[in-house]
């Protein structure tokens, strides 16, 4: 087992990394590139709305196991907010059309076979559509596998795959939405509660990792960025870390997790491959208070608008299609998306709140049959060099639950290895 693990990239795969390797007994040094940790998975002071703004809108869902027990690990449990019963509210922005579904909490979908629980239009014999997902073939889309039209699949189905996968579920990889489904609707209402960072991604996620990692005694290095690896053969290892003007070598039983990105990983690493096809996200901020009564989270059909998000002081709503707007003005984008959010909570349409745009042209890998098979696994070979980040092959999309799972893998699995013999 290793005694001292240097976690390269501060994001969420490297921040569980870092976590789980202290856990376990291991000496911890933690690098960042960037002056700040969480990478994607970050908050940020807006001077503009004069706000703490999230990277992105993510949601947890409550069966997300890895995502709760990290939390719980690093003492920010109580961070994730939501409704108490497995409901969705969702709002037809073309008709004003409004309906809730209402997951019964057990195992059992009893939820379906109740006209007032499940999804208007819909009979129990609809939810049979999912079942092919389940026994998905490698290398098909969701379109290839199962029926995606019709009312369950408009009204339901599609605005939340789209929400987990981060990409038009239709084109998504089956295997990886039926992971998605699996986890999630077949394991019961419960599991399928909606969770958010009520004070944000840096008060759920980040900043108390890094404090618990500071009181067990890690080093933590921003502003640190790796510039290359140096390897030995005999036995398959990495030999040093290279930093700007500083080489680190690497004695017995040291070793490396490399969280990065798939772009910058392969890079330093011989031969690796990853995806290579990304998706975008975009998030328009309003500084006003929700209406009272307003749920944490309504799902939005036909408009721009996909996901509408209320947090104190604050509507942050998620777009559909981000990849075909991330070219229309902020401007344009902001009244457009206002006039959804006002016609949905009945709010009036003037004058605009203060609003701010944030997109991510790179938010995610795009979660297709094609880019599966790129997805490397966890173990490299150099015995002390293992991999992290939610587009390693995690068996999920890239999720805040893939990311994190990714980083316990990694940290477990360098662990649970052998001394090296000197």
């Amino acid at each position: 087992m290793p005694k001292l693990v240097h976690v390269v990239g501060a994001g969420l795969a490297g921040l569980a990394a870092a976590v789980q390797a202290q856990r376990r007994g291991a000496r911890v040094v933690l690098h960042e590139a960037e002056q700040h940790a969480g990478g994607r998975c970050r908050s940020y002071y807006d001077a503009k709305l004069g706000a703490t703004l999230d990277s992105g809108n993510h949601i947890v869902m409550a069966g997300n196991t890895a995502t709760l027990n990290y939390t719980r690990a690093i003492g920010a449990s109580d961070e994730l907010v939501g409704p108490a019963q497995p409901d969705y509210p969702f709002v037809d922005l073309a008709t004003l059309a409004r309906w809730n579904v209402r997951l019964s909490p057990g195992i059992v979908p009893w939820w379906i076979f109740d006209a007032q629980a499940r999804v208007p239009q819909t009979q129990p014999a609809d939810y049979l559509a999912l079942v092919p997902l389940l026994m998905a073939r490698p290398g098909r889309s969701v379109a290839q596998t199962m029926r995606s039209n019709g009312p369950l699949w408009d009204r339901f189905l599609r605005p939340l795959l789209h929400a987990l996968l981060y990409m038009e579920p239709r084109d998504a990889s089956a295997e990886l939405t039926g992971a998605i489904v699996r986890e999630t609707l077949l394991a019961g209402g419960l599991a399928c509660r909606p969770l958010l960072a009520g004070n944000g991604l840096g008060s759920a996620f980040v900043e108390p990792a890094l404090r618990l990692l500071q009181h067990g005694g890690a080093t933590i290095r921003l502003g640190s960025p790796l510039r290359a690896l140096t390897f030995a053969s005999e036995p398959a290892r990495v030999q040093s870390l290279q930093f700007a003007g500083e080489s680190i070598p690497l004695g017995a039983n040291e070793a490396v997790i490399l969280a990065l990105p798939p772009e910058p990983a392969a890079t330093l690493v011989p031969g690796l491959r990853g995806p290579n096809r990304f998706t975008a996200a975009l998030n328009v901020h309003f500084a006003i208070e929700p209406p009272f009564g307003l749920p944490p989270v309504t799902a939005l059909l036909n408009g721009t608008s996909a996901w509408l998000f209320a947090f104190d002081g604050r509507l942050s709503v998620t777009l559909d299609g981000a990849d075909r707007l991330l070219d229309t003005p902020p401007e344009v984008l902001a009244a457009t998306v206002w006039a959804e959010v006002a016609r949905a909570v009945d709010l009036p349409l003037a004058p605009l709140p203060p609003w701010q745009v944030v997109n991510e042209a790179r938010a995610t890998f795009a979660a297709l049959p094609e880019q599966e098979t790129l997805r490397p696994g966890t173990r490299t070979r150099w015995n002390n060099l293992m991999l992290a980040g939610d587009w390693t092959a995690t068996g999920l999309p890239a999720t805040l639950e893939g990311a994190i799972r990714s980083g316990q893998q990694a940290a477990d699995t360098l662990l649970n290895q052998p001394m090296e013999r000197r």
